[in-house]
């Protein structure tokens, strides 16, 4: 098929390079023009695994980038809108989705051919049907479902796994308003011949990646409450408490070859120092925000955003347990991006840590593999950018572990070396307390040291 992808954010690259490579011709669409002449350089503009490559390989035979929309729609069959839908705290901004649509719909007025225009972009139920249907109609003078096909496929991919998410799919969700765009739709899809395809109509298909991501957020933010009850409850360590509690076997099921089947899912159900990103806490705020306007309280998930927003304080608590004042203490801020294998700093943990510790005096010696530049706009001169793990741990007194990098296996080595050791905060429990003399972590009692 021939597919234009209109937004060449995270969602829109990924899918528009993902898309070339599964044998499709694809237009990646962008108003900015430094963004495209990048990605026409073969330079992807985001960092993921295995994006660079795909974009190289594909780049100038199935795969292009321009500014000029109205030839882009006009040269394809299928239109994917997947442009940004930022929360501005009372509801998600939907003015690109809508601008998009109209620009879509101002060419479709000069084309006679049908075509479908499909919402990647995570938006609020109704959307589809109540704001990119008709401003595709009034633009283009034409009628949906008659002169033109409207979808909605929402994109489940996780930061730093998107181009393995995409290419190996674990469901496909399908929303349209007939027959024949789900058809259209089908087609984009036929070469994952055994994944699960879910088709709906478009409210639904919105609702099911809200419902997704915030399920997740409630999973994360449930065991974060645990851990910092567990925190004051004398000899109880979180770890162990759910450890015990993935040994159900309707979390972690027991094979027919009696080994135990440990779901990904249990990856959310620990303690850490929060959720962050583009996706959680954005999608939870306008999953309550749209509740609330339907007159639903929406509690649960106001709990979910509220605890979320108080974890990163448990590493600053934990760190004035041990020192009178932070003023002038050294502190090595080991993470920056919100998860690994991402240099997606957007609601990451990190940033209110380290302005907390900068606002007391402390000395912040920075350390990720990916995000330094990120972390640069973000706080300037205000902290050290250390260049090595080595570098971030030289000459200080506490260590805190905010993101859960492979590369930080190798701390205990490191600070068994130095003398005295530093105090290890470590803020998402991936590693042995028995390996430091000075450990603190996450929902771990005062006597279970």
């Amino acid at each position: 098929m021939k597919i234009s992808v209109v937004g060449t954010g995270y969602v829109g690259l990924v899918s528009g390079v993902c898309l070339a490579e599964l044998g499709h011709t694809v237009i990646c669409v962008d108003v900015d023009t430094a963004k495209v002449d990048q990605i026409n350089r073969g330079d992807s503009p985001i960092y993921e695994q295995g994006l660079d490559e795909l974009l190289q390989k594909n780049l100038g035979t199935r795969l292009t980038a321009t500014t000029d929309l109205e030839r882009a729609v006009h040269e394809t069959e299928l239109s994917m809108i997947a442009v940004g839908t930022p929360f501005d705290g009372r509801a998600i901004d939907l003015s690109f989705v809508r601008q998009a649509a109209e620009m879509i719909g101002d060419a479709l007025k000069t084309k006679s051919a049908y075509h479908v225009v499909v919402v990647k972009s995570t938006v609020i139920p109704g959307t589809t049907d109540s704001v990119v249907t008709p401003a595709l109609e009034n633009a283009s003078g034409k009628k949906a479902g008659a002169d033109f096909g409207v979808g909605m496929n929402p994109e489940f991919l996780r930061e730093g796994d998107a181009v393995a998410d995409f290419m190996r799919p674990d469901r496909i969700v399908l929303g349209a308003c007939d027959s024949r765009s789900h058809g259209v739709m089908r087609q984009l899809y036929e070469p994952f011949t055994s994944a699960n395809i879910l088709s709906t109509n478009s409210r639904t298909a919105e609702m099911i990646k809200y419902t997704a991501n915030s399920l997740l957020a409630t999973l994360i933010s449930f065991s974060n409450e645990i851990g910092n009850l567990c925190k004051k409850s004398g000899e109880v360590d979180v770890a162990e408490v759910m450890k015990g509690v993935h040994l159900d076997k309707r979390l972690s099921p027991i094979g027919e070859n009696g080994r135990r089947i440990v779901p990904a899912i249990t990856t959310f159900i620990e303690a850490g120092c929060g959720f962050g990103g583009s996706c959680f806490p954005k999608d939870v705020k306008a999953l309550i925000a749209y509740g609330q306007s339907l007159g639903e309280s929406m509690s649960l998930l106001d709990a979910v955003i509220r605890i979320n927003r108080e974890q990163p304080g448990q590493i600053i608590a934990m760190l004035k347990k041990h020192f009178h004042s932070l003023q002038g203490v050294s502190v090595a801020i080991l993470g920056l991006a919100f998860k690994p294998e991402t240099d997606d700093m957007r609601e990451s943990p990190a940033i209110p840590v380290i302005h907390t510790l900068v606002e007391q005096g402390a000395r912040i010696h920075a350390f990720d593999p990916v995000a330094r530049n990120e972390a640069k706009k973000l706080f300037g001169d205000a902290i050290t950018y250390a260049e090595t793990l080595e570098d971030a741990l030289a000459d200080s007194s506490a260590v805190a572990i905010l993101t859960r990098w492979d590369a930080f296996k190798r701390l205990p080595r490191l600070v068994q070396a130095m003398h005295p050791q530093p105090l290890v905060i470590d803020g998402r429990r991936m590693l042995d307390k028995k390996d430091f003399d000075r450990y603190e972590g996450i929902g771990m009692g005062e006597r279970s040291l």
